[in-house]
């Protein structure tokens, strides 16, 4: 942004450091930063890596560009010049030390900007992947849409930051070339959304149709509703740099020369691509507000109890002679009525075709009874008893393998978490 005016800057540094607020505020709600480790989870794996780290890397990148530009373009603020009249100080009178900025702040543009067509990239392949999977035993990480990011996120990733280094000479044309090459290829993406966009509602409907879990057709909703507000704020985002950019390559230039056709367009594009990368925050790391609020209360318990502990009005043991007895009881575990909820059926009942011919390694676990365990967060999570029959299970699996409904559709929390297909859905 060497030609443009201290305001555009300053807009860009203020929502870019506001959503980097925003950021650490959501990420310490959403997990207390434990999605961050390199080892989190059950989909810790090297794509998930790649996301989560991509995405959150081109945040900072993309602050530090603005603030950058910001504090220098302020530092020497407007001049008159013969011809033009006020402009703001052209980049050929500032200091060496600010001249040399320039490029380290570019690059960190352009490479921002390549981890953002990662993210957008991967979205679209996904989501495609997922709306045309024609049977329910299709992986995504074996689909051709997941070879296409691969191949075209490093693409993204090395061109980007070429351009800016091919055309580092002249400031301006390094500019001018950086937002036509990253606002091409994001505004390519934005356009392939669109037919996403228009047969998602039919997707749902099939979900529905193929008796999806409720609370996943919610889900679904949910990120369609927002992927649809994400994309007009991609737009914003995009189609002012082309304009910006197509107009900065060509020898006479019409709106560059201009300070307000620029400075909106570059503060519209600031807009888009706060608005839209904090869109892509909430997709990706979605908060389960009814979670927290248990956790909440069960830490709340927690340190009621020992506060009750430590006043003594609980007292935990008591000393009989030599032994120390127990004088805390525990609240009795109410189990549920399994005779009411088990089907007992006969050996002569069950016709031999009724019953999957699976090996040992290839059926689906049926538990009777979950134990109390602890969980990520550090609560105990009290146990539970199934009262899905084995019979059933075994029907509720087949039917699942008959279904065209892909596997991933069944456990869908965000783009991140995809994993591959368990061994008795294959």
């Amino acid at each position: 942004m060497a030609h443009m005016s201290p305001a555009v800057n300053l807009v860009w540094a203020t929502l870019t450091v506001m959503f980097e607020s925003f950021l650490v505020y959501h990420l310490w709600s959403f997990d207390h930063f434990k999605c961050l480790r390199w080892n989190h989870g059950p989909y810790s794996g090297a794509f998930k890596r790649v996301m989560t780290y991509s995405y959150l890397t081109s945040i900072p990148l993309i602050a530090i560009y603005a603030v950058g530009f910001s504090i220098i373009k302020y530092s020497y603020g407007f001049t008159v010049i013969p011809g033009m009249g006020i402009t703001p100080t052209p980049y050929e009178l500032w200091s060496d030390s600010a001249r040399s900025a320039i490029l380290p702040l570019y690059l960190c543009f352009s490479v921002a900007w390549g981890l953002e067509i990662v993210t957008h990239l991967e979205e679209l392949c996904f989501w495609l992947f997922l709306i045309h999977s024609g049977s329910a035993k299709q992986d995504w990480f074996r689909s051709l849409y997941f070879k296409t990011w691969a191949v075209g996120s490093v693409v993204a990733v090395i061109c980007m930051p070429l351009v800016t280094g091919l055309t580092r000479e002249d400031p301006y044309k390094c500019e001018a070339y950086t937002f036509l090459a990253g606002s091409l290829g994001s505004l390519s993406l934005t356009i392939w959304f669109l037919p996403i966009l228009w047969t998602f509602p039919t997707f749902l409907e099939s979900l529905k149709q193929a008796n999806v879990d409720e609370s996943t057709i919610v889900r679904l909703t949910k990120f369609h509703e927002l992927n649809c507000i994400r994309i007009f704020f991609r737009f914003l985002f995009t189609v002012p740099f082309v304009i910006l950019g197509i107009d900065g390559v060509r020898p006479h230039q019409h709106i560059n020369d201009k300070m307000f056709p620029t400075d909106l367009l570059g503060m519209i594009a600031g807009i888009g691509c706060v608005v839209s990368s904090g869109i892509t925050l909430v997709i990706f790391f979605p908060r389960s507000i009814k979670g927290e609020m248990a956790n909440r209360e069960a830490a709340r318990e927690r340190r009621r109890f020992h506060q009750s502990n430590m006043f003594g009005e609980y007292p935990m043991t008591v000393q009989r002679g030599d032994q120390h007895v127990s004088a805390y009881q525990l609240p009795p575990y109410k189990a549920a009525d399994l005779s009411r909820s088990i089907q007992k059926l006969e050996i002569e009942e069950i016709e031999d075709e009724d019953i999957p011919k699976y090996g040992p390694c290839e059926v689906s676990p049926s538990l009777g009874l979950q134990p109390n365990r602890r969980t990520k967060d550090g609560d105990v999570e009290l146990g539970n008893v199934f009262t899905l029959t084995d019979a059933a299970l075994s029907r509720h699996n087949t039917t699942l393998r008959k279904s065209n409904v892909n596997h991933i559709v069944h456990n869908w929390r965000s783009p991140l978490e995809i994993g591959e297909p368990p061994r008795w859905y294959r």
